[in-house]
């Protein structure tokens, strides 16, 4: 994303960037900060960090146990703050994960007092509680008000406790728009397959789904088997899980997340069956 990022920052003077998301697995602090210091400093200030726990189905491929996610992002989080302001971090023992001994960044302009936003990725309960306790904001991989219903008191119980307020709750969802309805949803299904297939059983019923027919669909995408799950994707599915049909229908859908407590909606892929077609149709709606 660094390249995309700077090309980004290089071509605009207003819109606001940065990655969604990194995590303290594949990155380290000391990397994070110094890529978000040098994005800040190419765009007059405009980066934005969007860091989360890590996909913990892919970091064993990766040789990667993914353990400890909360607390190691929570002392990821720290870190990367204390190098963005300046600090040359001394090594202390408290730290589990990343206990610095004399790191600081140099050669990068700093952000100065007001720091660079930091947007925590959560679904579970113990990280929607962290983004509420150490994030300025969340982004919650989700399209459906049901989750924002269980998760919104979650992270503003912690914000309460941690004496902040002010937190911005993103949505982080997959859309698909375009003026046939059934070809937006088409084109929806794969990205709805996929978040099935890793959702929690609690997850599934929340929204009435068969799990039997969700443990075909995994079955399906293990063996890449796209037509399969095609047929086992159904409106229930992509209902749950993405935001798929008309303008008309998007826009009333992202009002409904607005009234749920959602402040910011992120429009994530699929985008839809004509990916600039789909822009231009989202660009009407905003």
């Amino acid at each position: 994303c660094y390249p995309t990022l700077a090309m980004i920052a290089a071509n605009t003077d207003s819109l606001k960037m940065g990655p969604g998301i990194m995590n303290t697995f594949t990155d380290t602090p000391a990397a994070i900060a110094s890529f978000m210091c040098t994005l800040n400093e190419i765009s007059d200030g405009r980066a934005v960090l969007g860091i989360g726990p890590g996909d913990l189905s892919t970091l064993p491929k990766l040789a990667i146990a993914g353990e400890k996610p909360v607390a190691r992002l929570k002392e990821g989080i720290t870190q990367i703050r204390r190098l963005c302001a300046g600090e040359e971090i001394k090594k202390t023992g408290a730290m589990e994960f990343f206990d610095y001994d004399g790191a600081k960044l140099t050669g990068v302009q700093l952000p100065g007092k007001k720091g660079i936003p930091v947007y925590v990725g959560a679904q579970g309960p113990k990280m929607l509680e962290l983004a509420g306790e150490v994030g300025d904001g969340s982004l919650i991989n989700a399209s459906n008000p049901k989750d924002f219903e269980i998760a919104i008191p979650l992270i503003k119980k912690a914000e309460e406790a941690a004496g902040k307020k002010g937190h911005d709750v993103g949505a982080y969802t997959a859309v698909s728009i375009d003026k046939n309805e059934k070809k937006a949803k088409n084109a929806a299904k794969i990205v709805a397959a996929f978040i099935a297939a890793g959702s929690p059983p609690p997850l599934l019923q929340r929204h009435g789904l068969d799990l039997g027919n969700v443990a075909k669909i995994k079955d399906a995408l293990a063996r890449f088997d796209f037509k399969a799950v095609g047929g086992l994707v159904g409106d229930k599915e992509i209902e749950a899980f993405t935001i798929a049909g008309t303008p008309d229908v998007v826009q009333q859908k992202c009002e409904d997340l607005m009234k749920a407590g959602v402040t910011q909606v992120i429009f994530g892929s699929p985008l839809g069956p004509d990916m600039t077609n789909s822009i231009r149709l989202l660009g009407k709606i905003i």
